[in-house]
């Protein structure tokens, strides 16, 4: 099995790779088209600011490439987040494959929320075997809005959506790698999609 990392220059890939060896996995980092369009897993990361991470997805043809992935794709925190039609970070145009919008949390709360919370109402065999309000590592200051593609939820301030998916297409707004055991789980359950 072929798992490949999205490598385009915005995240903390190291740390996944990491995880994915610890369950037996070698993933090739890559920002080669058709090796991404090869493989038989796609993962999406992405760490820092929306429009800098969309600018290089565009410089490399990317944003033209991973709407039309066929494999099981799992976006990973920022990668989620551009998987989405638009963020307010940088008034950022997405890859509009989830239908929702990704804002910015109130100026009431403390931004970014870093740190474990919960997610509730599970809704996909991403999280088989994994408990409900079961804690998540995260580390954000915009949020997806919810939507009929939500498959687990948060809340900070208000309830938003921690997961999302469309058909082959995952996004997780916590980072599985960072989450000890129940992050690996569903790395190991995105793995057997």
């Amino acid at each position: 099995m072929k798992t490949i990392i999205i490598n385009y220059g915005a995240g903390n890939i190291q740390s996944i790779k990491f995880a994915l060896q610890r369950l037996g996995v070698e993933a090739v980092l890559s920002n080669n088209a058709e090796e991404i369009r090869n493989a038989d897993k796609v993962i999406f990361p992405g760490v820092g600011e929306a429009s800098s991470a969309m600018q290089k997805l565009r410089e490399s043809q990317l944003d033209e490439v991973i709407p039309t992935l066929q494999q099981p794709v799992l976006g990973i925190c920022l990668g989620m987040q551009l998987m989405c039609n638009s963020s307010e970070e940088g008034n950022t145009q997405g890859l509009g494959i989830f239908d929702t919008e990704v804002v910015r949390f109130s100026p009431t709360v403390k931004v970014p929320q870093i740190g474990w919370n919960t997610i509730q109402n599970l809704k996909s065999e991403l999280f088989e075997g994994v408990r409900e309000n079961e804690y998540m590592y995260l580390v954000h200051s915009y949020y997806a809005k919810k939507s009929s593609e939500m498959i687990a939820e948060s809340e900070y301030d208000i309830q938003y959506a921690s997961a999302l998916q469309k058909d082959n297409f995952y996004g997780v707004q916590f980072h599985p790698e960072k989450s000890s055991k129940a992050g690996s789980i569903i790395l190991e359950n995105f793995l057997k999609l």
